[in-house]
């Protein structure tokens, strides 16, 4: 029955930057502060996120707003570094194209191993379409569900690309019965060092957390 709202910036720039965006993100209803310090990039000249101090000024900003942090890991070695940030243990993205089974085989992998605390997120695939940057894959919501006991959030920034799309896919999400969602808010998307076109502005993200909560109602309400 809860449904987590994962909010902020793709990467961690400035003290300002990341506690103007948290604050603006919990005001509006968001349950988790996302932000990057580690950035996986196609290339090797794009920013690669601010590294330790960036997860220093994510724990600012928790400690501004008292929102718990979801950030990114991209080796085994930057585990040193997430020691004292109380953090989502294990978010596991679903690669571009990766079926149902192997998603969930990556995720007993983790399991295996001890850690029980996964969350899947489903942020597109790669199909045939070059309108948008992947393709957000609703259809993984009811199957995850059917498939596994584990949460399935998703994340519409990355999916499409597009800060447009965020919306309706965002809507599409929570009507599918979605977990959770991940979304990427800046408070000035137009100087983002990192996926800019994909962020909504902070008065976007408030308008969109309105409708969200209104569908929800919605339908509980259906269902009674």
């Amino acid at each position: 029955g809860h449904f987590a709202v994962m909010a902020g910036p793709c990467s961690v720039e400035t003290p300002e930057q990341v506690l103007a965006t948290a604050k603006a993100c919990k005001e509006a209803g968001a349950t988790i502060l996302r932000g990057g310090a580690f950035k996986p990039r196609t290339s090797p000249y794009s920013f690669q996120g601010m590294g330790p101090e960036g997860l220093e000024l994510l724990e600012l900003a928790k400690k501004e707003t008292g929102l718990p942090i979801v950030s990114e890991v991209m080796d085994i070695s930057q585990l040193q570094y997430f020691d004292n940030v109380d953090m989502l243990r294990m978010c596991g993205y679903r690669a571009l194209s990766a079926t149902y089974e192997e998603w969930l085989m990556a995720a007993e992998y983790i399991m295996s191993e001890g850690n029980e605390q996964i969350v899947l997120c489903e942020r597109g695939i790669r199909t045939f379409e070059t309108k948008t940057r992947n393709t957000l894959d609703v259809t993984a919501i009811p199957m995850m569900h059917e498939l596994s006991h584990l949460p399935i959030i998703m994340d519409p920034s990355h999916a499409a690309g597009m800060s447009r799309m965020v919306r309706p896919l965002s809507l599409a999400s929570v009507g599918g019965g979605a977990d959770g969602l991940m979304i990427e808010v800046h408070n000035d998307p137009a100087k983002a060092l990192c996926d800019g076109p994909q962020a909504l502005r902070p008065d976007q993200f408030t308008s969109l957390m309105k409708e969200i909560n209104a569908l929800r109602q919605a339908l509980v309400e259906c269902t009674k």
